[in-house]
């Protein structure tokens, strides 16, 4: 029998959290709900889910405090749900490790469809490919496995959110490639995806600062264009 996947909702609002328990009990995930940030903290080791739902505006310890200390043990997929609907709070959560935000109010299949969405980009398997099948992009100090969901950088592995390690597989595997901030939106997060280009810079941002550049290779800027991943030799 497949194990369910396991979802963690954090919402103060305990109408909220039981209403989106009973949309995703309908398809057939394993819920927990608790209704504050340091709760949500306490029980994260023990309940090890597979998605956060994680509102920002929580008592005590907020939502952009619990994505910053998950993000720095675990790449667990994280949505944030917010009715402040800021392109900067949208841009604070993203740069903190969130993978998507959604605006209360939502509809229950939109939710619903987002969170199917971000577990199947997190698919982590483990599995042996034939290398034929596998998807990877190596190079000197570097290899990107999406296959996997793996990255190894300088001999190491490196945790990275599901879009981040998407995006650098997606650049790296067109080396010296221009694409526009738009072209990565659509190919990364899907033409669905209600956001602004702003979301690439940020993403950009964080894998410069896990992944520094090499004398072979970059993530390259192309002003007034966007970014290529740039190599050199």
């Amino acid at each position: 029998m497949v194990a369910k996947q396991k979802i963690l909702i954090v919402d103060d609002d305990t109408n909220i959290a039981e209403l989106i328990s009973l949309y995703l009990t309908k398809e057939c995930f394993e819920t927990m709900m608790v209704h504050d940030g340091e709760e949500a903290l306490s029980v994260f080791d023990t309940f090890q889910p597979n998605l956060i739902l994680l509102d920002l505006m929580l008592p005590g310890i907020d939502g952009y405090q619990v994505c910053r200390e998950i993000r720095a043990k675990s790449a667990t997929p994280i949505i944030m749900l917010s009715a402040k609907g800021e392109v900067f709070d949208k841009v604070l959560g993203l740069e903190l490790g969130a993978d998507d935000y959604i605006i209360k109010p939502f509809d229950s299949k939109e939710l619903v469809a987002r969170v199917k969405a971000v577990l199947r980009r997190y698919q982590p398997t483990k599995q042996e490919l034939p290398k034929s099948s596998a998807k990877v992009a190596e190079y000197p100090d570097l290899v990107i496995n999406q296959t996997n969901y793996s990255v190894l950088y300088q001999g190491s592995p490196v945790d990275m959110p599901p879009k981040e390690l998407e995006l650098l597989y997606f650049l790296a595997s067109s080396p010296n490639q221009v694409f526009t901030r738009e072209q990565l939106l659509d190919h990364i997060w899907g033409y669905e995806y209600i956001g602004d280009t702003r979301t690439v810079d940020v993403h950009i941002k964080r894998l410069r600062e896990k992944i520094k550049d090499h004398p072979n290779w970059s993530l390259s800027t192309v002003w007034g264009i966007g970014y290529k991943f740039e190599v050199r030799g």
